[in-house]
């Protein structure tokens, strides 16, 4: 794309060299000149950017999402993580102590979590476990278990309340590229309403869902097996059972089709680093387990464990000199139904 001063200058000698005038001292004519020449650059970036917009390669935003309806595909929606929350008394009690829906909790970092519906500690009990999602939809509401400590406004009697598991399956919207990447693979693999391409492209247009397994004839003639996992790892009953809907409204006749979660394959990482002068140790250590525990997600599934791929992550954090693998000690194979979580990361001095 040509700037207005290359265009200015290209009609300046043009225009020079057929009239004989300089226009190296200005005046009226080198002003407007430079004005036809700003209009031509911003038309040329115009047609720069339609011609972007036209192909999926290059399209982006609302202009890629019209490319992915093209092709029976959308932008997979931001989903809000959901878990369980605890909520105990200090002392038994004669009567009910009633949590409503809505009720909300928080983790240091504020981020906010509300129950789904009224739960009840029961006279003569000390706790109750109420399901709850993170108010906002997205992967910041993925948080470790006993991190959701903090009530916004306590229900009389309750005095605690944790998450005894991790708060999963939150994923924000899907990015660009991974729009671009499923509507390319349309036509790279075009679907048919019963090939291995199309059971993939419908679960992955879900939300959700960040990978698929399809298994042709895993429990014999006229079965298809579809292994799921969530942006988190295993994705949630409600997810599979989204995905299995989608699928009994559209099969084909005769065809009996499961959906599943995968197996897990656990994976212990142990690591020695050694951090760059000016940073310490402690610091660097925590930011490469937490970039390892990222690194376990559900779009491994059916990938094997490579310890180069391990190391670059662990190179990729700043402060990192060098670093030594010595779990696990080879890659971890992995079949297509399976999904590699991560085990006991340690992380050393080294």
């Amino acid at each position: 794309m040509k700037e207005t001063n290359e265009i200015y200058t290209e009609m300046k000698e043009e225009l020079e060299r057929k009239t004989g005038v300089s226009l190296s001292g200005g005046g009226d004519m080198a002003l407007r000149l430079h004005a036809v020449a700003a209009e031509l650059s911003s038309l040329w970036a115009q047609v720069e950017w339609t011609k972007n917009q036209s192909f999926p390669q290059t399209a982006s935003g609302e202009n890629l999402d019209l490319h992915a309806y093209a092709r029976g595909l959308e932008r997979t929606a931001c989903v809000a993580a959901t878990g369980i929350v605890r909520f105990e008394t200090n002392e038994v009690r004669s009567e009910d102590i009633m949590i409503a829906s809505g009720t909300v909790c928080l983790n240091a970092a504020g981020v906010e979590f509300a129950t789904l519906s009224p739960s009840t500690i029961k006279a003569g009990e000390l706790f109750c476990l109420a399901p709850a999602a993170a108010k906002t939809a997205g992967k910041a509401g993925n948080v470790p278990a006993n991190s959701v400590i903090f009530m916004s406004l306590a229900p009389i009697g309750v005095v605690k309340c944790y998450n005894p598991e991790a708060f999963s399956g939150g994923a924000d919207i899907e990015d660009d590229e991974s729009l671009r990447g499923r509507v390319l693979a349309s036509y790279a693999n075009l679907p048919n309403g019963s090939n291995k391409a199309y059971y993939e492209s419908e679960a992955l247009n879900t939300d959700g869902v960040a990978a698929v397994c399809v298994l042709p004839k895993a429990r014999g003639l006229g079965t298809v097996d579809i292994i799921i996992a969530s942006f988190s790892g295993i994705p949630s009953a409600a997810l599979v059972s989204a995905v299995k809907s989608k699928f009994e409204a559209q099969r084909e006749i005769c065809v009996d089709v499961a959906v599943e979660a995968p197996t897990t394959v656990t994976v212990p990482v142990s690591v020695a680093v050694a951090v760059e002068d000016g940073y310490t140790f402690n610091s660097v250590a925590a930011k490469v387990k937490t970039a390892l525990e990222e690194h376990f997600c559900g779009s491994l599934l059916g990938k094997s464990v490579l310890r180069a791929k391990l190391g670059y992550v662990i190179f990729g954090i700043k402060g990192v000199k060098n670093y030594a693998i010595s779990l696990p000690a080879n890659d971890v194979s992995i079949l297509a139904s399976q999904l590699p979580v991560a085990g006991v990361i340690t992380v050393t001095e080294g």
